[in-house]
């Protein structure tokens, strides 16, 4: 079914929109729309009740469909702000960019960050659906890709080895995979392969309190990275997707030195990612992180539940003090 089909099914629905894209959120019909400036630094509960309060002037009721359309940023704002107003309403996602086609806009986790510390404030609740349009992807820069590959190798690392062999082959032949059609063909069978590896983990623990841990693979690193660079505004400006890249690395590295990756797993991570064009090794010493880790979500007194890799396509979950 198109995604036009689908909206019909809704009686009133209306839109938040990514201002990068607010051309595509035209064409999907005649719809009130929301423009958000999708950056971490509005990525927070005013930012929620924004909409909320538009939601509240356009006379939405309990019936209506909240549409987000952009990336991870406005899926997060719009899902919280569906699951909050009128004590909640009905969404659904569009995601516009790699990394919200295989991580973000799938899975059901809203939230915004407080002060700094990422997604401090959400909720799980699952979309109405999620439709995901490749063809969006032609017009996404060239370091959003990049982005959103780390995530579709972390989806992988954790139980897809044959099709990671497969990612990292195709970026090797085709770097620009959606300008050929054989390179278009493969990469969008990897986006519903990545999409898929989520989805399955989502149905077996959908409230994160077991299997779906191992989707954070790289996220502990990753978050305090993205929590380090804002303290200082000279600080290296890292993507989300970056962040977890260099994550990665980290937890193979991590889980080398205690025995249970297999030897080299961390340089061939790094070797392959770096290939991708994406940055691998950390930019200020691990203490320097400590603090943000200490607040992570997943940290439960002084121990922090890691993701660390035994090989590609198999992860453990190992708590860590520090």
């Amino acid at each position: 079914m198109g995604i036009k089909a689908q909206l019909r099914k809704y009686r009133r629905i209306f839109i938040v929109c990514d201002r990068n894209v607010a051309s595509f959120a035209g064409t999907l019909g005649n719809y009130p729309i929301y423009y958000l400036e999708a950056r971490e630094e509005n990525k927070n509960m005013d930012g929620v009740l924004g909409i909320c309060r538009w939601l509240l002037e356009q006379n939405a009721d309990r019936q209506a469909l909240l549409l987000s359309v952009g990336g991870g940023i406005t899926s997060d704002m719009a899902g919280f702000a569906a699951s909050i107003y009128k004590r909640g309403i009905r969404y659904a996602n569009i995601p516009t960019t790699l990394l919200a086609m295989v991580d973000a806009g799938l899975g059901g986790k809203t939230g915004v960050n407080l002060d700094s510390y990422k997604n401090i404030l959400g909720v799980i609740r699952q979309p109405e659906f999620t439709a995901i349009c490749p063809e969006v992807l032609a017009s996404l820069p060239e370091r959003e890709m990049r982005s959103g590959l780390a995530e579709m190798a972390k989806s992988f690392v954790i139980g897809d080895a044959r099709s990671y062999s497969r990612l990292m082959d195709l970026m090797q032949k085709h770097p620009a995979p959606l300008e050929s059609r054989e390179g278009a063909g493969i990469f969008v069978d990897l986006i519903q392969k990545a999409a898929a590896i989520k989805e399955g983990i989502v149905e077996k623990d959908e409230f994160e309190r077991g299997p779906r841990r191992k989707l954070n693979l790289g996220h502990t690193w990753a978050h305090a990275i993205e929590w380090w660079q804002k303290q200082d505004a000279g600080r290296t400006d890292y993507t989300h997707g970056e962040a977890v890249a260099i994550g990665m690395v980290q937890a193979a590295r991590k889980s080398e030195e205690l025995g249970i990756a297999e030897p080299g797993l961390s340089e061939r991570l790094k070797r392959d990612l770096s290939a991708c064009g994406l940055p691998t090794d950390l930019p200020c010493p691990e203490q320097e992180l400590i603090p943000a880790m200490h607040k992570d979500k997943k940290a439960t007194d002084s121990a922090v539940a890691f993701v660390l890799p035994v090989r590609i396509g198999r992860v453990i979950i190992r708590k860590l003090v520090f």
